[in-house]
């Protein structure tokens, strides 16, 4: 009796192969070819699940949104619960840390997200994703200011427009940095960064 293969599997098993070929090699050699061997499948089946190179990058993208998403969000349910308890600016640096690449696997991880950054300057197919997330991100920032600001722990009177952007360009600077230069910019410096910014930002204690 012929095996029965579920599709939604299959495609997710060829986007986790484009996500290790990226981290290993580079987005660039992650070809239908080179794909379909890391999965272990003939490319032909590559093929029938995905319409071409640009399809599958696009899907490969949005798998590791999905990761990046899903990891965030359980600690933005913490941070962001009326009824949390506990130190709030500690909650907070713990949720915008998670953006950042602290260990081997979110550096991998924020690597192989850059490689796709990069490649959508050239692929206009993949701007799409690319926007989503980076909307994502900025309403995460957005919602910690905002909430921050409505419990007054936050310099009275800052524009939440500017500050928003000004945090998220903060954290994919530092993301940047700290998978160009591992050796340099460690998890402490990242944090350190972060916690200053944060600082910056809190009204004064009475």
């Amino acid at each position: 009796m012929p095996k029965i293969v579920d599709p939604a599997e299959r495609r997710q098993a060829v986007a986790d192969a484009v996500l290790r070929v990226a981290a290993r090699e580079g987005l660039e050699h992650a070809s239908l070819r080179n794909v379909a061997d890391e999965a272990g499948l003939a490319i032909g089946s590559v093929r029938h699940y995905f319409d071409g190179s640009s399809e599958l990058m696009i899907f490969a993208m949005g798998e590791l949104a999905r990761r990046i998403e899903a990891r965030i969000s359980t600690r933005a349910a913490a941070l962001l619960d009326p009824a949390a308890t506990g130190d709030r600016r500690e909650r907070t640096v713990q949720l915008l840390a998670e953006t950042l690449p602290l260990d081997a696997a979110r550096r991998e991880e924020a690597g192989v997200w850059l490689s796709f950054v990069s490649a959508a300057r050239t692929r206009p197919e993949l701007r799409g994703r690319l926007a989503t997330m980076q909307a994502g991100l900025d309403d995460l920032v957005r919602r910690v200011l905002t909430e921050t600001d409505r419990v007054g722990a936050l310099v009275p009177g800052l524009d939440l427009d500017l500050e928003t952007r000004r945090l998220s360009a903060l954290l994919d600077g530092l993301a940047l940095q700290a998978v160009q230069h591992p050796l340099l910019v460690g998890p402490d410096e990242l944090c350190a960064v972060l916690r200053r910014h944060l600082d910056a930002l809190a009204a004064p204690r009475s």
